[in-house]
């Protein structure tokens, strides 16, 4: 790849959007299986909360996306679709603040596995924010 290529490809943006399919996708093979949406001992409420949630990963990606790929790309919007790619981790990461919680239903050892995915998404969008900034501000520097 030419030099001039590799500096105004979308590193960035890229690996936002892998954080953002992630999601959208991640959730419903964590949660569309016998321990969740289709756990016999959770109560129908448990289950609205669970398909809420899963509805909720799909949309944060599908906006993140849009701000991400959207025509006449700004700083703005560059900041809003790290925003929005960042919600559902650090809501997942915020739940060890409430009481009564566990990262999986007994029998399970509550070792919070969610880690190994939450914490390299979050990663991913950072670094891409971060990449992303930087290549714009060398395409247009008076946008900075």
């Amino acid at each position: 790849m030419p030099d001039s290529n590799r500096r105004t490809f979308p590193f960035g943006k890229v690996l936002i959007s892998l954080s953002a399919v992630g999601t959208g996708i991640g959730v419903f093979i964590a949660d569309w299986n016998e321990s969740h949406i289709y756990n016999t001992t959770w109560p129908p409420h448990a289950k609205f909360h669970n398909a809420q949630t899963m509805s909720m990963g799909v949309a944060l990606g599908l906006v993140v996306l849009f701000y991400l790929w959207k025509p006449a790309q700004t700083r703005a919007s560059l900041a809003t679709a790290a925003v929005v790619a960042s919600i559902y981790g650090l809501t997942q990461l915020s739940v060890a603040l409430y009481p009564g919680v566990a990262s999986v239903d007994p029998p399970g050892e509550n070792t919070w596995p969610q880690l190994f995915t939450t914490l390299p998404s979050l990663g991913c969008v950072l670094a891409g924010f971060l990449i992303e900034r930087r290549r714009m501000a060398r395409l247009s520097p008076a946008r900075s």
